[in-house]
Formats: structure tokens, C-alpha cells, sequence
């Protein structure tokens, strides 16, 4: 019997096979197990089930270079303009809505 999907604001889902965490699908999707678990309210993220759905965010916004940059431990935007000879007011153009004070390591940014 085939799982029923849960609401879903962004209308992206993941179906569970055997031996995804949170962790692993947030990994894979770009995004953090919190989120996850924000967007999953009532699922237990220590007792998944193969063939379950589970809600994932929207697609990152679109990217007119195409190239992202992922976030490491302990950078910030500052670094990242550095690293990529770039400013953080032109990060910050082209990454509407992104918090300069709160990167997750993972999160993916656009480069201009």
C-alpha cells in the first residue's frame, strides 16, 4: 500500500528508502535536519519508514550563474567574497531573503 504524503507548502517530497536520517536527506537536498524537522511536524526523525514521504523546502532560488558556493564551518559572508573575489553586497543581491547573520554549514549561495 503506497504511503500518503503529507501537506506540503513547497510541494517537494522525499521518499525514505533504507538508511536515510534526516541527516543524509538534508545532506543530499542541501538543507539541515532541523528544517527537516520543522517541516515534519509529528514524524519521528528517529523511526523513519522505507516508502514514507517527507516534506522538503523549496528549491533554492533561481541562480543566474549557476554556481553555488556551500558553506563551510565558521564562515561568513565576509570570507566567502574574500575566497571568491567578490563583495558581500553583491552576495547579498543575488541571494534575496538569505540571513548574513545565520549560515548553516551545507547552506548552498549563489555566486554572482
Amino acid at each position: 500500500m503506497e504511503q500518503a504524503k503529507p501537506p506540503c507548502v513547497s510541494g517537494r517530497y522525499w521518499r525514505v528508502g533504507a538508511g536515510d536520517t534526516f541527516y543524509t536527506i538534508a545532506e543530499e537536498v542541501g538543507t539541515t535536519a532541523d528544517e527537516l524537522v520543522n517541516l515534519n511536524p509529528g514524524v519521528d526523525p528517529f523511526n523513519l519508514q522505507v516508502g514514507q514521504f517527507l516534506c522538503l523546502p523549496a528549491e533554492l532560488p533561481p541562480c543566474a550563474s549557476g554556481i553555488f558556493f556551500v558553506v563551510g564551518p565558521g564562515e561568513t559572508l565576509y570570507l566567502i567574497a574574500q575566497t571568491t573575489g567578490t563583495t558581500v553586497e553583491a552576495l547579498l543581491a543575488v541571494n534575496p531573503g538569505i540571513d548574513p547573520f545565520n549560515l548553516r554549514v551545507g547552506q548552498k549561495i549563489c555566486l554572482p
